[in-house]
């Protein structure tokens, strides 16, 4: 009987058997991955990026200039009180074409005049439209058959040149 007890008490010391592994757990959930939003759509103007460009103002005798970007400006010519509206061409133009000017609470399609750097516009410095484009919310719109429509912001140099002119 002693071999027995003895027996078993060997058998007691030996070591469990290694513990088997647990499976290996499958990643938890991770946050969803969401897609890009999409561009904004291409109908609404106050949704596109702005032109790149910035303002810049010059006073001079006759009166003062705002450029945008080299692609567009304001001109004050004192002795006639006009504004002027120039859109530099990316091509040379033999005919006017059209501007159509687009503000947060007015339209308006301008006749326009080949000039020697683009195309211009003048409009009496009192016109309503000027001052639509000095307080358009953010941004105004240039558009020109042939040329890239401009989305242009609507800074303080706007309202210096026809304030000036007035």
């Amino acid at each position: 009987m002693f071999a027995a007890l003895a027996a078993i008490g060997v058998a007691a010391c030996v070591p469990p058997p290694p513990a088997t592994p647990a499976p290996a757990q499958a990643a938890g959930p991770s946050a969803p991955v969401r897609p890009a939003p999409p561009p904004p759509q291409a109908g609404d103007w106050r949704d596109a990026p702005l032109t790149p460009g910035d303002w810049s103002y010059a006073a001079n005798s006759a009166g003062s200039t705002a450029s945008f970007g080299g692609v567009f400006s304001l001109s004050c010519n004192l002795q006639s009180r006009t504004v002027t509206l120039t859109r530099a061409a990316t091509m040379a133009r033999a005919a006017p074409a059209s501007m159509g000017v687009i503000t947060s609470n007015a339209s308006r399609t301008l006749a326009t005049t080949v000039a020697a750097n683009g195309l211009a516009a003048a409009l009496p410095a009192r016109d309503p439209l000027l001052d639509a484009m000095a307080f358009s919310k953010g941004r105004f719109v240039i558009a020109v058959s042939g040329e890239q429509t401009l989305y242009v912001p609507s800074w303080t140099e706007v309202t210096r040149v026809v304030e000036d002119c007035r």
